[in-house]
Formats: C-alpha cells, structure tokens, sequence
C-alpha cells in the first residue's frame, strides 16, 4: 500500500504543489483560539525575554564590581621592603617610627598654640600625600628601588621640617612663658 501512495504522488506531484495555504489561514486559526492561550503564551516569551536580562545585567554587575575590587586589592597589595633593597628597608622603618614620634610630640607641645600646630599641619599633609603616592607607585614600578628611595628621602625631608616645627613652637611656648612671668613680676 505504501508503494502505491508513493507512486500516486510522484505522478500527480504538480497537482500538489500548485495548491498553498492562503494568506489569512494564521489569522483565522488565531482567531479561533481563546484569546486568554494567547496572552498568557505571549506573557510567558517577554517575561523569560525579561528575566534572562535581568539575570544577564545582575552576573555583569557582580562580576564588574569584583573585577574593581581586584583591582584595588592589587594596587593596595604591600610590598616587602626588605626584599627590595635591605638597608633601605631598614632606614624606611626608622623614618617612619621617627616621624610618627615626632608628629605626637609636635600634637602635644602645640596644645597652646593651636593656630601654629594648624599651618604647620597643612605642610606636613602635602608631604604625606606625596609619601603616599610613591608607596601606591611602588609595587607596579619597574624601579622599586629608586621609588623607595625616594619615600626615604620624603620622610628624612618631613623629620627635617617635624624638627623646625617643633623648635618654633618650644621657642613659641618659652616666649609666652617669659612674657608670662615679666607680667607677673611687673
């Protein structure tokens, strides 16, 4: 039987082709639908449609904010002074501890002269932010010995001027004293 059915279609195949759906055949059968099957089919395409982009936008967000976060996790990454260059390491570790000693020294002496212990603050922060900087450059440099040679001198350069502050304010707070007393005495 089979055979037949393929025989009679290979002799009549022009009769078969010649016939096509008309043009509103779709129309019709969706007219003929429940017009609730087609919402909710129509519902269900956008909504997947919004949801994929919601999820797409969410994993490019996340995966954005850990790529910053490496990034800053590498440029915050400290490095070993030492391996660096080790008497330079060395040095760098006293002129930090020194300039830190010096700086409490100078908060404290300066309790009577505030306006003074303000402007003198004001230089060292530009000379701190310059220590900064060179300490951020430090692990991308190609020269890591020339940069933390430099942070070296930065903080030989704030002990220096940390010094001439403090002479100012001893000098400062000797003169009040002296004025102090003459008023007293008079």
């Amino acid at each position: 039987m089979s055979k037949r059915l393929e025989d009679l279609i290979r002799n009549n195949r022009e009769e078969f082709d010649d016939l096509e759906p008309s043009a509103g055949l779709w129309r019709k059968i969706a007219e003929q639908l429940p017009a609730e099957e087609i919402l909710k089919k129509n519902e269900a395409k956008t909504f997947s449609l919004r949801f994929v982009l919601k999820m797409a936008a969410s994993i490019i967000i996340v995966m954005g904010i850990g790529f910053f976060a490496y990034l800053r996790l590498q440029r915050t990454q400290s490095v070993d002074y030492a391996a660096i260059n080790p008497a330079y390491a060395k040095q760098q570790t006293q002129y930090v501890s020194m300039v830190a000693s010096k700086r409490s020294e100078l908060r404290t002496l300066s309790q009577h002269a505030p306006e003074i212990y303000k402007e003198f603050s004001k230089e060292i922060a530009a000379m701190d932010s310059t220590y900064k900087r060179l300490n951020a450059e430090l692990p991308a440099s190609p020269n890591q010995e020339a940069i933390l040679l430099a942070m070296i001198r930065n903080l030989q350069a704030q002990t220096e001027v940390l010094n001439q502050q403090l002479n100012i304010i001893e000098h400062y707070n000797q003169m009040k004293k002296d004025e102090k007393n003459e008023t007293q005495g008079i």
